[in-house]
């Protein structure tokens, strides 16, 4: 990790963040709901409040510039030099309500985390080279420097197949596994949720 540096999504690394995902046409564009569907790419906007909320004219990119500007939208770049090259986005659940399968979620639920990890994203150019690991950790450090908590994420249950790149953005369950997190249940048929404790530092 130490080639690498980690910095916080905030207006000061707005650029940053936006030329990583305007070098892939706004990351994510299969049609998952009107926040992908939405023309442009998702912008990491299909979990985030006031998904289907959008000012007169306003697009993803638009939207996920407003939170961010507004601190209501969290992540951790991982830079190359002066090049983002892959973010892991977190929030609260009042930030990031929008999850899959939230009746099967709901249904085995005790307490609701702190915080979730909904979406990672690496460069295309900077794939297989555990790019996905750093930004994860670069998120629960930037977690634990906010207070900690419980960190719910949701993962892929992939048992060993091959799953296409544009079904991963959650992660897998053995990245999760790799970083410390213990599998709660089930969320769908491939998603599961899994969770840890995050000290304060």
């Amino acid at each position: 990790m130490s080639e690498y540096a980690i910095r916080p999504l905030s207006p000061d690394t707005w650029a940053d963040f936006a030329a990583l995902a305007e070098r892939h046409n706004g990351c994510w564009n299969a049609v998952h709901g009107s926040c992908w569907a939405a023309g442009g790419g998702c912008w990491c906007m299909r979990f985030q409040r006031g998904c289907g909320v959008r000012q007169p004219g306003e697009d993803n990119r638009a939207r996920k510039e407003r939170l961010v500007s507004e601190g209501l939208a969290h992540a951790a770049l991982v830079f190359d030099g002066a090049v983002a090259v892959a973010w892991c986005q977190y929030g609260t659940p009042a930030e990031l309500p929008n999850i899959y399968h939230r009746k099967e979620y709901a249904a085995g639920l005790g307490t609701l985390p702190d915080y979730r990890l909904t979406c990672l994203f690496v460069d295309k150019h900077h794939r297989h080279k555990g790019l996905a690991g750093v930004a994860l950790r670069g998120a629960l450090d930037l977690i634990a420097q906010a207070g900690g908590g419980v960190v719910e994420a949701y993962p892929q249950d992939t048992a060993g197949q091959q799953i296409s790149a544009s079904f991963l953005y959650s992660g897998t369950r053995s990245l999760f596994e790799q970083a410390g997190f213990s599998y709660d249940r089930s969320k769908g048929k491939y998603h599961s949720v899994m969770s840890k404790t995050v000290q304060r530092s």
